[in-house]
């Protein structure tokens, strides 16, 4: 058993314009990066849920992935962030949904997990609860940026009453210019990141953060603060961060779908994740991916859509990091 610490920064459609060289590297040098931090606290003996909630730090605080600085806009040209983490170890969660103000929503889910007798706190109430445990508060504009403002005024002028994704996952938007042009489709991509991670003394966790989509309806909330849905961990099993339908996430429990197709059928850590991504959720029309790791350090990273952007890393090895294949 070798600790491990894995990512992902979303998945979805290839760019409709060509992805250029340089814009490739900046991807990769982003997850390179938050790799490295991860991969240091895992090195220096420290804990998955320590290793996961830098990781996901490091993605909120980069504006190319839509979580923390960089997330979509709501259709009120707001920003509403959900986050959760979960600790393999004990099966102790924290989650939270719709914040305006909060810096790192990772960090405020860890807090609830941590310091709370709760499990789940949205809107108001998660940000009273920050501020009175000294979470780092921002002002709303700290989240925006001009392309996804940008991103916005076109979704609302094309398709003003709907979200850019539809119930399958499929484009609302046509005939868009992507600048500069992404590897994955800025408009055709899930954007959630995670991360998942085992450490040295056997423990899982799993930690997820998310912007939503983009033109969403104000108080929506996805898979990624739901736990068993886009965010599970159990030692006996695996730690599991999904990005994608969220609604169809939390239909099929895809998180802990996972986890439970090794508990009660034996399945391995591959054949389960492999069974949720490619056969429970396109069964509803499901697109997206996931990133999970089991007790052994073994990582299963499937996605049914045509990239993701992801990555791992163990101590004393160079992180790796994909954006095309399977």
């Amino acid at each position: 058993m070798k600790p491990v610490v894995v990512i992902h920064g979303g998945a979805g459609a290839i760019s409709p314009g060509t992805s250029s060289p340089e814009r490739e590297r900046e991807y990769h040098a982003a997850l390179q990066a938050v790799l490295a931090s991860a991969q240091a606290v895992l090195a220096r003996g420290g804990s998955a849920i320590d290793a996961v909630s830098v990781a996901v730090v490091g993605l909120e605080d980069c504006p190319l992935f839509n979580a923390g600085h960089g997330a979509v806009y709501t259709s009120d040209e707001t920003h509403e962030l959900d986050a959760a983490i979960m600790d393999g170890a004990t099966l102790r969660t924290g989650a939270i949904a719709n914040v305006h103000h909060v810096r790192n929503p990772v960090l405020l889910a860890r807090m609830v997990m941590e310091r709370s007798r709760h499990v789940f706190f949205v809107g108001e109430g998660a940000e009273r609860f920050a501020r009175a445990n000294g979470v780092t508060m921002v002002a709303r504009d700290y989240f925006s940026t001009p392309l996804r403002l940008e991103q916005l005024r076109r979704a609302q002028r094309e398709t003003p009453d709907v979200a850019l994704l539809d119930r399958d996952g499929q484009p609302v938007l046509a005939n868009r210019q992507t600048t500069p042009a992404e590897p994955i489709d800025p408009d055709r991509k899930f954007g959630t990141v995670g991360a998942v991670a085992l450490d040295a003394a056997g423990n899982l966790a799993a930690a997820t953060s998310t912007g939503g989509i983009t033109n969403k309806q104000v108080g929506r909330v996805g898979d990624a603060p739901v736990i068993g849905a886009g965010t599970y961990a159990n030692n006996a099993t695996c730690a599991v961060s999904g990005t994608g339908t969220g609604e169809m996430y939390i239909r099929m429990v895809a998180a802990y779908d996972v986890s439970a197709r090794m508990q009660y059928a034996g399945a391995t850590l591959a054949e389960a994740a492999d069974a949720v991504m490619f056969g429970t959720l396109p069964s509803i029309g499901g697109k997206g991916g996931l990133i999970a790791v089991d007790g052994q350090g073994n990582i299963a990273l499937p996605f049914n859509t045509d990239r993701m952007y992801r990555g791992y890393a163990r101590p004393g090895e160079q992180p790796v990091t994909e954006i095309y294949g399977k």
